[in-house]
């Protein structure tokens, strides 16, 4: 995220982030998340289908009638045998059935929300360099239904460079993967919010961003991504369980028009509306990277 107080370029970028918050640059590669959960609905085979031969089948029509239990398309005529070649094509499986799935999201990255989540900010970026992304907001409070947009879609900035599997200090990329959202805090009072929130004068930022913007205001609100801190603490804890070297203070935090140093930044009042929407009860979790990324 950026350092307040000094001005940054493309080449070669500078920290501009409050001195306090030298602690925030970097971020992390996914660790393996809690609780693998993807809800499959598996497909139902058709009826059986009429045996080879003349002897009608329990579930296959006699004579032109058609059977019971039989559907139409697979019942033989009078005494004919096995269907022909053309008959497979109508013996598809019927449609998938069940919750609603993130589309965008595969396996892997689905596996890796907590069972318990029923909020998750699918953050997806544009391509594996790029600093431009999109966020949207789903819920699954109906287990019926499976996950559902609420929120969204919002334009998003992440770092400079894009996107990373395993960050280290200054590499400039943000950590791809699913990661908790437990504490917030910024500048300003808390516009209303079940997450804890830390107010402090220690979120004020300064100085210019990669693209000569103003940095001011950047974290007015922010909310803590867990990666390489300790969940539940305050944004400002500069506890790093993976070690220094892999960075960390990687924030949601209001935009300021430019791309970022590892973290992920919204317009403030989408910002405002997240700190409203989310709830510690609903165990709400970040999951972003690239759109290829998240399709694994």
């Amino acid at each position: 995220m950026p350092r307040p107080g000094a001005r940054a370029s493309r080449r070669p970028p500078y920290t501009v982030c409050a001195a306090l918050l030298l602690l925030l640059t970097g971020c992390a590669a996914p660790g393996a998340a809690p609780g693998p959960t993807a809800m499959h609905t598996a497909a139902h085979a058709p009826a059986a289908h009429a045996p080879a031969g003349n002897a009608p089948a329990a579930h296959a029509p006699a004579g032109n009638a058609p059977a019971a239990h039989a559907p139409t398309a697979h019942a033989p005529a009078g005494n004919a045998g096995a269907a022909g070649p053309g008959a497979a094509a109508a013996r598809r499986p019927a449609a998938p059935t069940g919750p609603f799935e993130i589309r965008m999201l595969g396996q892997v990255i689905r596996s890796a929300i907590p069972a318990e989540s029923r909020q998750a900010l699918v953050v997806t970026g544009n391509s594996p360099d790029s600093s431009e992304a999109t966020a949207v907001l789903y819920t699954r409070d109906d287990p019926t239904l499976g996950w559902q947009p609420v929120a969204g879609p919002w334009p998003a900035h992440n770092a400079l460079y894009g996107w990373t599997d395993e960050h280290y200090v200054n590499d400039l990329r943000t950590p791809i993967g699913v990661y908790g959202l437990t504490a917030a805090g910024g500048r300003l009072e808390a516009p209303g919010t079940e997450l804890p929130y830390v107010q402090s004068t220690a979120f004020t930022a300064s100085g210019e961003g990669f693209d000569g913007e103003s940095l001011e205001g950047s974290f007015d609100y922010v909310i803590a991504i867990d990666y390489n801190r300790v969940p539940g603490a305050s944004p400002l804890d500069p506890t790093r369980p993976l070690g220094e070297e892999r960075g960390g203070g990687i924030w949601l935090h209001v935009d300021h028009g430019g791309p970022t140093q590892g973290c992920v930044s919204l317009p403030e009042d989408r910002m405002e509306e997240l700190l409203r929407i989310l709830d510690p009860a609903k165990v709400p979790v970040i999951v972003m990277g690239d759109v290829a990324a998240l399709a694994r």
